[in-house]
């Protein structure tokens, strides 16, 4: 399923579509890509560890939370991930 960040680039690229992406854009971007899957794992590891405790003692309220916790995390750094690629794409790095 695509974000509207994605859709909407796809409609920008239709009609102004961008220019390549220089061998050092795609290592910069790949890089990134790689440290933010990172951080997002990471954070699952710590919250999905949490989740497994408050589900282990009852607490579904305190699970259902965390789980909302963590897909607001992994929003937040999905944004922060292509807001850094679009400053690489846009030579604003």
């Amino acid at each position: 399923m695509k974000t509207a960040y994605e859709l909407a680039m796809e409609r920008l690229n239709r009609t102004a579509p961008l220019p390549p992406l220089t061998e050092e854009q795609k290592r910069e971007i790949a890089e990134l890509e790689s440290r933010f899957k990172a951080r997002i794992a990471e954070r699952e590891i710590t919250i999905q560890q949490q989740i497994a405790a408050a589900r282990a003692q009852g607490d579904l309220a305190r699970a259902q939370e965390l789980e909302q916790q963590l897909a607001a995390e992994r929003r937040k750094l999905q944004d922060e991930l292509e807001a850094r690629k679009e400053k690489i794409r846009q030579g604003k790095a």
